[in-house]
């Protein structure tokens, strides 16, 4: 039987694609070592993107999530996810660069990352300084769909791709977007032109195809695939590692992976989304609105909380077939991030105005000007570009200039010499006075792995000995009374 190995997303892309980066620390490590033991390729594991949110909103040292990983996970490899470029903003290379020297640091030495065009001319030089940096990177090939992403465009990509040399490839569905078909032929296709440059597959489960997706790839040669474990799974994460490798066996294939160890993980989880009240991923219906707008899944359930608190949630059919217009005119970027925002932000922002372009963010007024990727400007229509850069704003933005302020310049700004690496990439990416109240707030809450109800867990323990005809609890006022039927 062939092997197939399987990376491990539970901790980024399904804590990210379903609870929004929700989870704490304490929810977290106390799985690691039942983890650590099944198996996996590989475990993707942290991401900058929880700089901001975990200090602000959950008053949580995101360190402490690396340093858990690093002492707790002995067996498998660790993932960061993203490399030296900024997601939303502009800002100093000096900032994303100490960001992967800290990672390293604490012995993730590979990443997956993308270029938001597939642009591997302006990603070689990333993956090379991220290889000088001690970080080895896969390479992510997105799909998409519209009239410029061709057969002939995914083998001229795959081919840009390998001549960089990564650790490895991954054909990336981030919009859940593949059918079993169209999986068939660029799968095939993307093997025959990365000669032997190791391909994963990692496919979101959007449109609820992904699951079949995953086994479509396998059938035709790619030995590494990502899932999830449930309830992180789904939704618009990664599909169930359970439901992958059942499948996988069925076909006579042989998954590396003991999913019997990773039971009590989706038990804990589970438990942890009933407690805090977050999202269990579950199967989607096939959707086929989905092929016109394209919109990654968190993004809709945002843009519709969004248009809801301005009394506007009736507007958001009117706002997906807006976004369709706008993503054409834009040159038909993929819709992935930062892109997807700038299309669908822009989009809610004609259909609000009533009038298609009165206003205009900064983001794709940057967009028009080439900042965010030479595509970008040479791809659009000329008449709404030149709608958008035909305002004061514009010309104000068109002498914009990425900061090129040196670590001690900024290290500065936010505390001077003495302030540590860390502390410096936090107090940048969430702000100074959330930081500041992090150092004052209470301990964060902790979970065990058997975080069910006490009570209900020592009445099924004591059910299990035959031995014992009657129990009786008391503490105070409480008592409870246990008896075994004739």
């Amino acid at each position: 039987m062939e092997e197939i190995r399987i990376v491990d997303t539970t901790l980024r892309d399904g804590n990210t694609s379903l609870w929004a980066h929700n989870m704490t620390t304490g929810m977290m490590h106390p799985v690691l070592r039942h983890m650590d033991q099944a198996g996996f390729d590989a475990m993707e594991f942290f991401v900058s993107g929880r700089f901001k949110k975990v200090v602000r909103e959950q008053k949580d040292n995101p360190w402490d999530w690396v340093r858990y990983g690093q002492k707790e996970i002995k067996n498998t490899r660790l993932r960061y996810h993203g490399g030296l470029s900024s997601g939303f903003s502009l800002t100093p290379a000096c900032i994303p660069r100490l960001v992967i020297e800290r990672v390293v640091y604490y012995g993730i030495t590979l990443t997956r990352l993308s270029d938001p065009w597939n642009d591997y001319d302006e990603l070689k030089n990333e993956v090379a300084e991220l290889r000088n940096l001690g970080m080895e990177s896969v390479v992510n090939l997105i799909y998409s769909i519209s009239p410029r992403h061709t057969d002939e465009y995914y083998a001229r990509k795959a081919r840009e791709a390998a001549a960089m040399k990564p650790y490895r490839i991954c054909f990336k569905d981030v919009g859940g977007m593949l059918t079993p078909d169209r999986t068939r032929t660029l799968v095939k296709l993307i093997r025959e032109n990365v000669g032997d440059t190791t391909l994963e597959f990692h496919a979101h489960c959007n449109n609820g195809l992904a699951p079949f997706n995953v086994l479509e790839a396998v059938k035709e040669g790619i030995r590494i695939v990502h899932t999830s474990v449930p309830p992180l799974a789904n939704g618009s994460a990664q599909p169930s590692v359970f439901n992958v490798v059942r499948n996988l066996r069925a076909l006579g294939y042989k998954p590396l992976v003991n999913e019997k160890v990773l039971e009590p993980v989706e038990q804990h989880f589970r438990w942890i989304a009933k407690q805090e009240g977050l999202p269990i991923g579950a199967p989607r219906e096939y959707d086929e609105t989905w092929y016109h707008h394209q919109v990654p899944g968190g993004m809709i359930s945002n843009l519709r909380h969004q248009l809801k608190m301005l009394g506007k949630e009736n507007q958001m059919e009117k706002v997906l077939e807006e976004i369709v217009q706008v993503r054409s005119e834009l040159g038909y970027p993929i819709m992935v991030t930062p892109f997807a925002q700038f299309v669908g932000s822009q989009a809610a922002i004609n259909i609000m105005t009533g009038e298609r372009y009165k206003e205009v963010t900064d983001q794709v007024i940057q967009y028009a000007l080439g900042l965010w990727g030479k595509e970008g400007a040479e791809y659009m229509d000329p008449q709404v570009k030149a709608k958008i850069l035909d305002r004061p704003r514009a010309r104000e933005l068109a002498k914009f200039e990425v900061p090129d302020l040196s670590l001690e310049e900024i290290r500065k700004q936010y505390g001077g010499p003495g302030l540590s690496d860390e502390e410096l990439l936090l107090r940048f990416y969430a702000g100074p006075e959330f930081v500041d109240a992090l150092k004052l707030a209470p301990p964060r809450k902790e979970y065990s792995i058997d975080a069910r109800q006490p009570l209900v867990r020592l009445v099924e323990e004591l059910g299990r000995k035959r031995d014992l005809g009657h129990v009786y609890i008391q503490k105070g006022e409480f008592s409870l009374s246990v008896g075994r039927r004739a």
